[in-house]
């Protein structure tokens, strides 16, 4: 499903052209937030075209014009200094607007993996393939040519005679090979007259070991005998020059540590999306003509096709139940917890567990249409988004680096000028190199949203992108629409009244019912489901049988059927002027709090339809932690004043718009935005689509139609009305551990580097410092994986009166 650009938020500057595909490319070589602009700002240098890259997940999604081919996005990249490709094809197919390899072929699309070692890609993760075994070897063999140094170094006790070339024989590979990623990615960043993390990593080895390699031989350090306390601070020269093979050995034994450490985290923090891709099937049972049964692989599978569902296995795609009865577990899609009923002509979704029976299924979707296919691309879609706070994290990690070796080469002067000791000097500069940490910068937002989006969508809330998490985080007042939102939607028809002496009753349903099967909305499904069920008689025309079909929203629907113009809409404020017995029929469904239809053929009306629907079960509940977190809800819906106070006093929602048209409602979230309000809406239905777009913050219920999701900015899954409360609680506790993340990041940079620039930190310990500060990042971000709503507030005395009123779970009955 192509997502909607919503151009009340996303209005694109004039000069540039409007893109009309987006890619998402595998970025190869980054590190640190300095990669990340630089990337950006090459690609954002094409005409039309604009880049988000995601440090997090080494991706970049990129907006562009038909007239800017892929392959010149790779190779805009692959200038910058860095390799990229097309992503391994996913589970679900492209969306029609975006490039993709649907059939990715590992040669398709340029790559410089070939120039770049298999441990240094961000695609080989310590968990995956022969990359990460190459990494891993290099971590394993310089933790033990390193570890002996650091000992020999750091303990005088045990320096025997020559301890020193021992020391430096060990470290040579270490500074040469161990560090040689860091030296590679440094060389090419030069190239590129770019530099990075990995440029401060490779100087500050090359500056230890080289200062030691001059100690050795030059500087009288390589005498027998020679021995070398350990102290955290510089000393005083004593006429020998001092080693620091620890610190050669030190920095890149820890920054590969910790970036492996890094590398796991971070690969936790985007585990509810992989567990999301896990949920689509491989294989599908599809009976043939003969009864025999045969299994393929998922990509054979057309819409139409049947197929079979036996207890335990997953639902292969969407469909609609043909034969069989089941219950179906759906927590892992919608976080409901409770399994749902199916049988013939219910609706499945597929990747929801098969509890009961056998089930035959017509598939209703496949591919990228599926609802778990559009779930894990809005996810992917939310993770590669930036907060504003990370924009300006951005910002700085771009002038980061050079401003770093422009504070070493000035620490470095200074200290020579001001007469100190030489060594002195070079470790007040190799330590500000290694101390200073981009990486935690590029890494607050990215990690944090995808541990938190995937939770999202765990509970069954999926978030269009960080400015929507920012939105949701602030509002105020929320606008609540009535059906499907507040109730079920699941309308029924309770009583019809036809007016005296009027047309055959089965005639008029036929009419009414035959014009609302063009329709998607609740009050058309009751019509027709009622036909169905209790006039099998009535035999009802296609839906193409009906001529100059329209809908509008919040008033009703009209179309041509066997010559005659039919109409089924809301009646009017004053039903006075019907004909007898339907002015009574209108009052009555208003008091019992139901919804009124009039049917109309040929301008005279015909009857009155009264419809009743079950408000949600946890409704008080979730209105009543909206209130809680300081949001005031506010009910507008396009029925009557009675069934709206009703709905309203079941609810405890004092503020009620009654009879609001889609107009209605856009001009109410004005007004009430005009009044210094952050306004969100959720709705389910075409009549709410303006108000969605117009909102601070659009929430659609997920069951709603593809107008109101496709300008929502959060949408719902999971059919329960706390969702709301929790999304905003979620938004609260993520845009939070961004801040904590981005204050560290900050933080950190401000303490440590004037420490090291006075000589107050040595370098060892300046590198484990720095790849402690990434993974303070990661873990605080990891623990959103773990996050849980509160569980709700029970046996509070206002829910307990109303659960009384509330008897057979309908809102009709108070």
């Amino acid at each position: 499903m192509t997502q909607p650009e919503q151009a009340p938020r996303a209005a694109a500057p004039t000069a540039v052209p409007p893109a009309d595909r987006t890619t998402t490319l595998a970025i190869g070589g980054m590190t640190c937030g300095a990669c990340v602009g630089r990337v950006e700002r090459k690609l954002g240098r094409l005409t039309g075209v604009s880049a988000s890259v995601n440090l997090a997940t080494a991706r970049a999604r990129i907006d562009h014009p038909a007239a800017v081919s892929v392959t010149d996005l790779v190779a805009t990249v692959e200038a910058a200094g860095f390799t990229a490709h097309l992503p391994e094809a996913a589970p679900a197919a492209p969306r029609p607007d975006e490039v993709g390899p649907p059939a990715a072929d590992p040669a398709a699309g340029p790559s410089a993996d070939a120039e770049e070692p298999a441990d240094d890609r961000p695609d080989a993760r310590p968990e995956d393939g022969a990359g990460a075994g190459a990494e891993r070897r290099r971590l394993l063999l310089t933790a033990a040519l390193a570890l002996p140094v650091l000992a020999l170094s750091m303990v005088p006790g045990w320096q025997f005679r020559n301890w020193q070339w021992l020391c430096f024989m060990l470290a040579a590979p270490v500074a040469v090979w161990g560090a040689a990623p860091f030296h590679v990615r440094a060389l090419r960043g030069l190239r590129h007259g770019a530099a990075t993390m990995d440029t401060l990593v490779s100087l500050g080895v090359a500056a230890s070991f080289g200062w030691s390699t001059y100690a050795l031989f030059l500087g009288g350090a390589g005498t027998p005998g020679m021995t070398m306390p350990f102290s955290l601070l510089p000393a005083a020269g004593d006429g020998t020059s001092h080693l620091y093979l620890e610190a050669a050995v030190g920095v890149p034994l820890f920054v590969l540590a910790g970036r492996r450490m890094e590398a796991r985290a971070r690969r936790g923090t985007g585990a509810a999306l992989r567990s999301l891709a896990e949920l689509a099937a491989k294989e599908v049972s599809v009976p043939g003509p003969d009864g025999t049964e045969r299994r393929i692989p998922i990509a054979r599978l057309g819409v139409g096709d049947r197929f079979l569902v036996r207890p335990g296995e997953r639902v292969a795609t969407d469909g609609t139940v043909r034969t069989g009865s089941s219950a179906l577990d759906l927590s892992l899609i919608t976080g409901e917890s409770h399994p749902v009923e199916v049988g013939p002509g219910a609706t499945v979704v597929g990747g929801a567990v098969n509890s009961g029976g056998l089930l035959e299924v017509r598939a209703d979707a496949v591919g990228g249409d599926t609802q778990l296919a559009r779930i894990t691309r809005l996810v992917e879609d939310a993770q590669t988004g930036k907060t504003r706070a990370q924009r300006l994290a951005d910002a700085v990690a771009a002038v980061f680096v050079p401003a770093v070796l422009t504070i070493a080469v000035t620490v470095l002067g200074f200290w020579l000028g001001a007469g100190a000791d030489p060594q002195a000097a070079v470790t007040a500069a190799v330590a500000v190199l290694v101390v200073a940490c981009p990486c935690a910068l590029g890494l607050a937002t990215p990690t944090a949203l995808l541990a938190a989006t995937g939770r999202g969508a765990q509970l069954g809330i999926l978030v269009s992108g960080p400015q929507a998490l920012e939105r949701l985080r602030r509002i105020d007042t929320v606008v609540l629409d009535k059906t499907g939102t507040l109730t079920t939607g699941r309308m029924t028809v309770r009583d019809v009244t036809h007016r005296t002496d009027g047309r055959d009753p089965d005639e008029v349903l036929r009419l009414a019912a035959t014009v609302e099967q063009c329709s998607e909305h609740p009050v058309a499904r009751a019509v027709l489901g009622h036909v169905r069920d209790h006039r099998p008689a009535v035999r009802l025309e296609p839906a193409a049988a009906v001529r100059d079909f329209t809908a509008t929203p919040g008033f009703g629907v009209r179309g041509a059927l066997d010559g005659r113009t039919v109409t089924v809409v809301r009646p009017p404020d004053d039903p006075t002027g019907l004909p007898a017995p339907l002015p009574e029929a209108v009052r009555a469904a208003g008091a019992a709090g139901r919804t009124a239809v009039l049917v109309t053929v040929d301008g005279t009306p015909e009857a009155v339809l009264a419809l009743g629907d079950a408000l949600r079960p946890d409704g008080y509940r979730a209105v009543d932690h909206l209130r809680r977190l300081g949001v005031r809800p506010v009910l507008a819906t396009g029925d009557c004043a009675a069934t709206a106070r009703v709905v309203a006093r079941q609810l405890a929602i004092t503020e009620v718009h009654a009879q609001a048209r889609p107009h209605d409602k856009a001009a109410l979230v004005t007004t009430l935005q005009e009044q210094g309000g952050r306004v969100a809406v959720v709705g389910d239905g075409v009549n709410d689509a303006a108000a969605l777009a117009l909102a601070d913050l659009g929430i659609a219920m997920g069951g709603g139609t593809d107008a109101a999701i496709g300008a929502a900015d959060v949408t719902l899954v999971r059919e329960d009305l706390q969702a709301i409360a929790d999304a905003v609680r979620l938004a609260r506790r993520t845009l939070g551990t961004i801040r904590a993340n981005l204050f560290w990041a900050f933080g950190y940079n401000l303490v440590t580097v004037p420490l090291a620039a006075v000589g107050l930190l040595n370098p060892m310990l300046a590198a484990a410092a720095m790849s402690a500060s990434s993974l303070l990042v990661v873990g605080n971000s990891l623990r959103l994986r773990a996050w849980q709503p509160p569980s709700a507030t029970r046996g509070t005395r206002r829910s307990t009166a109303a659960s009384r009123h509330r008897t057979n779970g309908t809102w009709e009955s108070a």
